[in-house]
């Protein structure tokens, strides 16, 4: 499905009835990494998976992007479909997306499920490993990025014994243009802080995490599930920064336990 939202065509994709879950994507990816999450959840509430502009089948991006306009986006989104507010499930940028998108759209969040994600702004390293990964895409391309970036997405495991997953994710990376990559990597370089958001973040959360997600550990999960008042925290097992693929069963059963709670 189609839609011009902020004068932008974007995609999305929108399965089943009842309370509406918006599924927010990570980093370099589309909103096909949640093929899974739709299939499991569309039996129960109504998903929608949201390709922000220039990923998947979105139009393309031109010149400099925001998470401030992927959240507006994806409210937009919502604007259009005629649905006052929604569970809102952002994974890694998809998380970040949600802290602007509670910045800007508060009212619009019935709940939140911060995945694979942290409240803390970049590091002076970090912001430099995003620069350099912009160079490596500028002067290599998506394959380059694709190469960066899996080891950080998924377990060793998965890399050595899960060819079908690794390959899927290759194939959406290197389908987003490079200026899509470098537009994501500056947004979230001048991303804000958001620690001190949490306090003030009254909505019933769910922060799940991948027992070992190297880029944003459990330690970062431990962050926002104490610092937002009646938080529930989930450590899924042996999965990594992909928890919703590498174990999507266990990432399903919470996220379903959490929205049935809320009824």
């Amino acid at each position: 499905m189609r839609a011009t939202i902020n004068g932008v065509e974007l995609a999305y994709a929108d399965h089943g009835q009842g309370t509406p879950v918006v599924l927010v994507h990570a980093f370099p990816l589309s909103r096909e990494m949640w093929e899974p999450q739709l299939d499991a959840l569309s039996p129960y509430c109504r998903v929608i998976a949201v390709d922000l502009r220039g990923h998947g089948e979105s139009a393309p991006v031109r010149g400099k992007l925001s998470l401030d306009d992927f959240a507006d986006d994806v409210v937009g989104v919502l604007d259009y479909l005629k649905l006052p507010r929604a569970i809102f499930v952002g994974l890694s940028m998809g998380g970040y997306t949600l802290f602007a998108l509670h910045r800007r759209h508060r009212r619009r969040i019935k709940a939140l499920v911060l995945a694979d994600t942290r409240a803390q702004a970049d590091t002076a390293e970090g912001r430099e490993a995003r620069f350099a990964m912009i160079r490596t895409a500028e002067e290599k391309g998506q394959g380059a990025i694709a190469e960066i970036m899996l080891p950080r997405l998924v377990t060793p495991h998965s890399l050595q014994h899960r060819p079908d997953l690794t390959q899927r994710l290759r194939a959406i990376i290197e389908r987003n243009p490079v200026a899509t990559i470098v537009a994501d990597l500056r947004a979230m370089a001048e991303r804000p802080d958001s620690v001190s958001l949490l306090g003030e973040m009254e909505h019933p959360t769910l922060v799940i995490v991948g027992e070992l997600d190297q880029g944003t550990p459990p330690a970062d999960a431990t962050t926002m599930a104490e610092g937002i008042r009646g938080a529930r925290l989930t450590i899924i097992p042996n999965a990594g920064h992909l928890s919703n693929l590498e174990a999507p069963a266990a990432f399903n059963a919470a996220v379903l336990e959490f929205v049935n709670g809320l009824r």
